[in-house]
C-alpha cells in the first residue's frame, strides 16, 4: 500500500489516484469527455468553472476549490461572482442559463431529494437544451466523483501566497 502522511490531519492518507492510477486515468478521461460535451453543447468555460466551484463548495472539497477557483479567475471570472456563488439565488449577477445550470448541478450533488430533483430538472429544462442539460449533468457527476477522490485522499492544499516555513 502506498500511504502518504498527512500531519495536518494527524492521520495517514491513501492517495487513491496514486494507489490505483488506472482508475484515476479513467476518471480523468470521463472528466475530459464531460468537458468536451459541455463545450460542444455551447457552454462556455466560465460556466463550466462556476459549476465546478459550486459543486466543490457543497461537497467541502478544499483541494478542488483551490484548483477551480484559480481556473475560474484565470478564465476571467470576477471575484464578486465567485464570492457570492454560495448565495447565487439571492443575486441577479447570474444569467438565466447559469442559474438553471447551477440549480441542476446542486440538485445532482444533493441527489437524495427526489422531489427537488424533479422540480429543478423541470425548471432547468426551461433554459437548457437537451444537449446542455445532459452536459451539465455529466459535469456535475464527474465533479462530484473528483471531489470524493480528493476528500477521501485528503489531497493537501498548498499555500501559494506566502512561505510555509516557520519563522
Amino acid at each position: 500500500m502506498n500511504e502518504t502522511s498527512a500531519p495536518e490531519h494527524g492521520t495517514r492518507s491513501v492517495f487513491l489516484d496514486k494507489e490505483h492510477p488506472a482508475a484515476w486515468r479513467a476518471l480523468n478521461g470521463l472528466g475530459l469527455k464531460a468537458k468536451e460535451a459541455a463545450t460542444e453543447a455551447g457552454l462556455d468555460q466560465t460556466l463550466i468553472e462556476l459549476l465546478n466551484v459550486r459543486i466543490s463548495q457543497i461537497n467541502g472539497c478544499a483541494f478542488c476549490l483551490d484548483l477551480h477557483v484559480g481556473d475560474a479567475v484565470k478564465g476571467g471570472e470576477s471575484a464578486q461572482r465567485l464570492s457570492v456563488l454560495p448565495a447565487w439565488r439571492d443575486t441577479d449577477l447570474f444569467t438565466e442559463k447559469e442559474r438553471a445550470a447551477l440549480a441542476l448541478a446542486e440538485v445532482i450533488t444533493n441527489i437524495s431529494d427526489a422531489s427537488a430533483r424533479e422540480h429543478e430538472g423541470r425548471q432547468a429544462r426551461k433554459h437548457l437544451t437537451d444537449t446542455e442539460f445532459a452536459a451539465v449533468s455529466w459535469l456535475a457527476i464527474t465533479m462530484n466523483a473528483f471531489n470524493r477522490v480528493s476528500i477521501v485522499s485528503q489531497h493537501p492544499v498548498r499555500n501559494k501566497t506566502r512561505s510555509t516555513q516557520p519563522r
